[in-house]
């Protein structure tokens, strides 16, 4: 398959991956990425399944750090990941992740439509702010208020084909 190709959704269904720092969170005491900065994944999480949206994201998978997994086992999932994606959302980091920026260049080389969600007063690299001149690529400033995570979701959509935007079907109704 050609490198810009972009998935088939998986019946119907979108799927989001949401990225961002994680092993910076993690608090050395606990093992844990702590309660509060915890949030705005799950906030950003559940505004995308509530659409029906399947969601792909490391810190859930890995229990907020307590079920980390190797560099290998991280990279070949993150990788699958960006492959079946439709759309890639992430945190770049302030300070930057890494591991985030590697998903960015992937997402940006495999074609995938993006939300950059960059922290305000931030300094970000230029080369994370400028892919919006060589892939679709969405930059909002995160904000910490209930509606934000909607913003997404409706950013998100307008970046998927019309078939994946739609919420599934409910038994026993066309």
């Amino acid at each position: 398959m050609p490198l810009a190709d972009s998935p088939a959704p998986v019946g119907g269904m979108a799927t989001v991956f949401l990225g961002g720092p994680f092993k910076a969170l993690v608090d050395p005491a606990t093992g844990a990425v702590p309660e509060a900065a915890r949030h705005r994944y799950e906030s950003l999480a559940d505004a995308f399944a509530a659409r029906g949206w399947r969601v792909l994201n490391a810190h859930r998978t890995e229990g907020w750090g307590l079920n980390e997994v190797s560099d290998v086992e991280c990279t070949r999932r993150d990788f699958a990941w960006m492959r079946e994606c439709d759309v890639f959302v992430a945190f770049p980091g302030d300070p930057a992740s890494p591991g985030t920026h590697v998903e960015l260049g992937w997402a940006t080389a495999l074609g995938r439509p993006t939300v950059i969600l960059l922290e305000p007063g931030a300094r970000h690299a230029a080369l994370v702010t400028g892919l919006t001149v060589v892939s679709t690529v969405k930059l909002l400033e995160y904000r910490p208020d209930p509606d934000f995570p909607e913003q997404v979701a409706a950013e998100v959509a307008a970046l998927l084909p019309p078939a994946s935007t739609a919420a599934p079907a409910t038994a026993g109704h066309p």
